[in-house]
């Protein structure tokens, strides 16, 4: 990329990010972009504590939420590629315990594959309607609170409910990559923090990421856009963007408390610059971690004629969300984009046809996984 090229790349998102940050719709912001393997922009703005003055760093440490789902999965398919699980097993044989019904009372079969494209039949406590849901009857934990729970404990309540459909029938946002956390902890014959680290973060020189915060000091404050301007979030709060749902419940503290069980699908810390190497093995073909044909593997549509609820354009792949009619997303990215965000405000995508990968941890949710920054910063990146 040309000095000239560069420079007008930089002017665009920085723009997108001063006004995201003049206009109090977020606190602060660790945005990265490589192209082709060349590093192009890398800027922290804004704030990590508002209150005490602390700015944004590089190398501040985010709470990255559901970042977490494409990192589990890829152990996931390190395992697969070293022969110690294949996407066709049953869930049952991993966990015998994990045997939920379907909804007419019949036994169902749940296999990784499920699991991995959240076409399982299971869903999140933090998308019923109310408080009064059968997960929120059955005690159930979405990863994001702290729990006494361990995590069979909480898989087993999980498992005591019917599914909400036929593995396989449809699209479900969900608990899933918990499920597959307990799987890779069977087939690993390790706790899940051990097995992401020995297949993933390590290999990927990923060091400040984990499923707990090593230096809580360099966390950045979570923030909630709930009026104009964002407010700090409380110490364990329940808020929602979708008045269809009773929302997330967010505490903050489960990131630095060890003895909380290993979230697969929202209980990861890590930095803007550590997902970014993690995008970029994977957009290079995997190595270190995995061989090139599982990446593409993984970005492959899976689900036929479903789609990802509120993702017109897209299918779903064995990590994330992936690109399939532009036209139809109001996307520039290419087909085949890798997409995801993460519920504390984060947003990325892996373009693989294009070159670029695209990371955008903030601190302020919804603002920073799904708000107009999103958008605004994908077009000054692909103008």
């Amino acid at each position: 990329m040309s000095a000239v090229v560069a420079t007008r790349l930089a002017s665009r998102i920085d723009a997108v990010i001063d006004a995201a940050l003049r206009e109090s719709r977020l606190v602060g912001a660790v945005v990265m972009v490589v192209r082709r393997g060349e590093p192009v922009y890398r800027r922290a703005a804004g704030w990590a504590d508002r209150e005490s003055g602390r700015p944004m760093r590089q190398d501040t440490l985010f709470r990255i939420a559901s970042l977490s789902k494409p990192i589990v999965s890829t152990a996931a398919m390190a395992l697969v590629a070293q022969g110690g699980l294949a996407l066709g097993d049953a869930v049952e044989r991993w966990l015998p315990y994990f045997t939920p019904l379907n909804p007419d009372g019949s036994a169902a079969r749940i296999t990784v594959r499920h699991l991995m494209t959240h076409t399982a039949g299971l869903s999140y406590r933090f998308l019923e309607a109310d408080a009064h849901g059968p997960y929120a009857r059955a005690g159930i934990c979405d990863g994001m609170e702290r729990s006494d729970l361990t995590l069979e404990q909480n898989l087993r309540r999980l498992a005591g409910v019917p599914l909400w459909y036929e593995p396989g029938a449809a699209w479900g946002y969900s608990l899933a990559t918990d499920v597959l956390g307990a799987v890779i902890e069977a087939a690993a014959a390790m706790p899940l923090a051990d097995a992401v680290r020995m297949l993933v973060t390590e290999p990927a020189a990923m060091h400040d990421t984990g499923l707990t915060a090593r230096e809580p000091r360099r966390l950045c404050v979570p923030y909630v856009n709930d009026g104009p301007v964002p407010r700090r979030l409380g110490v364990r709060e329940t808020f929602t963007h979708d008045p269809a749902a009773t929302g997330i419940c967010f505490e903050p503290a489960r990131a630095t408390d060890a003895a909380q069980y290993p979230s697969g699908g929202a209980g990861m810390v890590g930095t803007a610059g550590d997902f970014l190497r993690f995008l970029e093995i994977l957009r290079a073909g995997g190595a270190p971690v995995l061989p090139a044909g599982v990446v593409d593997e993984m970005g492959r549509h899976q689900i036929g004629t479903l789609h990802p609820t509120g993702a017109p354009g897209h299918g779903f792949g064995l990590a994330s969300a992936v690109l399939r009619d532009p036209r139809t997303a109001g996307s520039p990215e290419s087909p085949g984009t890798w997409s995801w965000g993460g519920a504390y405000g984060h947003a990325w995508s892996m373009d693989r046809a294009a070159g670029i990968s695209l990371v955008a941890l903030t601190n302020t949710t919804y603002e920073g996984m799904s708000g107009r920054f999103v958008a605004a910063l994908r077009d000054a990146v692909y103008a």
